[in-house]
Order: structure tokens, then sequence, then C-alpha cells
């Protein structure tokens, strides 16, 4: 059995021990938080894991194999640097860090480790999404040109201390939401990413509440606008008020050859083969994946996640998901909420340095 402890037992931290309970050859032995009521809500699952206090403690008592590590995102850069000098297996949640120089601190930690690091950036692995990704990959629309991902949902839930409501602690909501459609997109596209153009702003969410003094500062809707070297582009529609919706994702890939596009939570994909189907003609089929065990809050993405984690653990298959992935993903985050702030767009090289 592959021994884990959990860094972080809030709203995450208990999604990944739901999901290793049902994850066959693991067990959760290890479980540290300092927030008591988050402790023992992750100790009710998992009755038998010893409890600690900070991650410092979790790592000294050495009964680990792998540590998932889901504290809050202006931790991480803390945690994985002591975390990294270790020769534990990790998971850390997205976004990597919340800022470029702090996940570039990390790769730097992490060079020569023959232990697996692995970024949570499951959003690849929600079925619908798969799907799209594999026939991209196998050529439905030939190359891809423009890949379209929009997200309309509902305003960020509420954390422990509120840690989520300011940018300094999130890195931002393109950082903190968004590094995963943008990790969909180098993902998909073909180029690499050169340069990001941004609109945003906070027009409706939490304006009306007050954490000792201050009013939340995070965005609540953009439109971001990422291009490639290759000429691709991607584009991102994000609004955080548009809980009355009937799918909360919506993910588009044209090329010459025709259109790949995934609803969730429909779980409908979509293909379009130009000189074979015309405007509502396309071929359309359900997607789902009788193997997940857990939906839990992203359609059985973060159980797909863990088993191919531990199965990049044992050296059955590579690690799908790099540190290099995290600070991409990172970083056009950053630079769209430089091209916000300033007004222009802003090369990919200015925050990558």
């Amino acid at each position: 059995m592959l021994r884990y402890g959990i860094i972080g037992t809030g709203m995450m931290g208990i999604e990944h021990i739901e999901n290793l309970r049902r994850t066959d050859g693991v067990t959760v032995v290890a479980i540290a938080d300092p927030h008591p009521p988050s402790r023992e809500r992750a100790a009710a699952l998992v009755p038998d894991a010893q409890h600690f206090v900070s991650h410092q403690e979790l790592i000294a008592a050495e009964m680990c194999d792998a540590v998932v590590v889901a504290s809050p995102n202006m931790t991480h850069v803390d945690v994985l640097s002591d975390v990294l000098t270790t020769p534990l297996h990790v998971l850390v949640e997205k976004p990597l860090c919340t800022t470029v120089a702090d996940c570039q601190r990390v790769m730097k930690l992490a060079e020569g480790r023959q232990a697996v690091t692995w970024v949570g950036l499951e959003y690849r692995y929600m079925p619908p999404i798969a799907r799209l990704i594999a026939e991209t990959d196998a050529g439905a629309v030939g190359r891809p040109r423009m890949v379209s991902i929009r997200e309309h949902r509902f305003p960020f839930l509420q954390k422990v201390d509120d840690w989520n409501r300011f940018s300094a602690n999130t890195g931002g909501t393109l950082v903190e939401k968004c590094c995963h459609f943008f990790d969909l997109m180098v993902r998909i596209m073909p180029g690499q990413p050169i340069r990001v153009m941004a609109s945003g702003g906070q027009d409706v969410n939490h304006l009306d509440e007050s954490y000792h003094q201050k009013t939340p500062d995070i965005l609540d809707n953009a439109f971001v606008i990422v291009e490639f070297d290759d000429g691709g582009r991607g584009m991102l529609d994000l609004c955080m008020f548009a809980e009355a919706t009937h799918n909360q994702e919506e993910l588009s890939v044209v090329g010459e050859l025709g259109k790949v596009e995934a609803l969730i939570p429909d779980d409908v994909v979509r293909i379009g083969r130009r000189g074979e189907h015309w405007i509502g003609e396309v071929e359309q089929f359900s997607v789902s994946d009788p193997d997940i065990a857990y939906l839990g809050h992203h359609s059985g993405s973060s159980f797909v996640e863990h088993q191919k984690f531990r199965d990049a653990i044992l050296g059955l298959t590579p690690a799908e998901v790099s540190l290099s992935d995290g600070l991409l993903s990172v970083a056009i985050g950053q630079a769209a909420h430089r091209s916000i702030d300033e007004h222009r767009p802003v090369a990919l090289a200015e925050i990558l340095g």
C-alpha cells in the first residue's frame, strides 16, 4: 500500500481524501492542517490517520510515501520548499504557486529529484474534455487553429478565513481559477503561447463584503486571448456571476478539417467535419467513464488524476502533468492580469524572464 499524507484539509483536501478512499493500493495515513475544524472533518473520513498541526510535523514523522498539497495557494511555495527536500512523491493542487517567481523557485528546488512531482490540473481528465483532447490529437480537426473556452459559473465559494477573497493570497482570479483553462489551451494547441491580451473587472461579486476593513479585490469576469507562435489563438470567456445557465463549461477546437466541442455538465461531445456536416448536422454523443468511482466537484477528473498519479509513482506510466505545465499556466494568468492592469498586450517573455 502506498502511504499518503494530506497537507491542507479544507474543501480540496477533503476532495482528495474522498478520491483516495476509492483508489486501489493506497491509504491515507496522515493529515496536517492548523485549522482544527478542517482537521476534524478530515479525521472523520480517515479515523486511523495520524493528525498533525503543521506540514513540517507530518514530514518529520517519515510515515508517508507521497503527499498531496492542498493548502491555500499562498502557502504552496513554503510547503513545497520543505517537501521537495525529501524523497516524497508530491501532488500539489493548482495553481502551482501564486507568482511566476515562486514557481521558478520551486522548479529549481525540484531539479534532480527522482520522485514524482505532479501539478493538479485535473480538468484534462473530465471525460468530455479528455475525449475532446483525444479527438484533436487524432486529427479530427486537422491542425488546431482556434481553441475557445467558456466558463459561466457561480461566485467563489467561502474558504477558511476567507483567504480566497484577495488576489495577494490567490494570485488573482485568472491564476487561481483559470490556470486550468490556460493549461488546456497549451495542451491542445500545437504551438507555444507567446502573447496575452485581456479585459476584465470586478463588477458584481463580493463588493458588499469586508474583511478586516478591506474589500475583496478578485475579478469576477474577463475575456482573455492567448496568441501562439504558429498563428493559433485561444480565447477564454469567464463570468463568475452566471450560475443561471445550462452548461458551466463549453470548449471548442477548430481547424481546417472541422470542429470538436465539449459541453459540461451535459457531458456531450460534438464533432463536425467540413464537407460532410453542415450547421445542425454534426455528430453528437454522450461521454461518461463507468470506471470513475467518485465524481466529486470536478466530474470525476480528480479520481482519474489520482489513478494516474499512483501509476506514475509505481513506475507503470510517466507523470503527465509537470512543474513546467504548472509554471506556464500561472504565467499566462499573470500576463492576463498585467494586460488588464496596463491596458496592453503582454508578451510571455516579460513574465517568464
